[in-house]
C-alpha cells in the first residue's frame, strides 16, 4: 500500500524492494488477507478510489493468491498464544506463511523478526 498514495516514509523502499524481486524473477505470494487490508485501509480513510488500483497492482505483481481458512485460523490462534505482541494479522499472515512453506516476507513490521522462520526482506 506504500506503493499508492501520498508520500511517506517506505514509499521509495516498497518500490525498490519490490522491483529488485520482479528484476530477479523470484516468485511472488500473497494471502487474501492482504486485498481485505486493502480493502479496510483504503475505505478506512476514505480514498475508495485507489482499491482497483491497488488490486490490480497486486493481482499483476504475484504469482499466486493463498486462501485463509480454518487451518490458517486455527494456526494463527497459536501463534498469537504462544509470541507476545504477535498481532492477529500478523499471526494470519504467519500461519499462512508456514502452511504454503513460505519463509520471506516484504514486510517494515518487525514483529516478524520475532517468528522464528521468518525471513523479513527490506529495501
Amino acid at each position: 500500500m506504500y506503493l499508492l498514495g501520498a508520500e511517506h516514509p517506505n514509499k521509495l523502499a516498497s518500490a525498490r524492494v519490490i522491483d529488485r524481486i520482479v528484476k530477479d524473477g523470484e516468485r511472488i505470494v500473497t494471502d487474501v488477507e492482504v486485498f481485505q487490508e486493502i480493502l479496510h485501509r483504503y475505505s478506512a480513510i476514505r480514498r475508495t478510489e485507489f482499491i482497483e488500483l491497488a488490486f490490480n497492482l497486486l493481482r499483476k505483481l504475484v504469482d499466486e493468491t493463498f486462501p485463509i481458512d480454518m487451518k490458517t485460523v486455527e494456526l494463527a490462534r497459536k501463534i498469537v498464544l504462544t509470541k507476545d505482541g504477535i498481532s492477529a494479522r500478523d499471526a494470519i499472515h504467519a500461519a499462512s506463511m508456514e502452511i504454503h512453506q513460505v519463509t520471506q516476507i516484504v514486510s517494515f513490521d518487525a514483529d516478524f523478526d520475532r517468528i522464528p522462520r521468518i525471513t523479513r526482506i527490506v529495501a
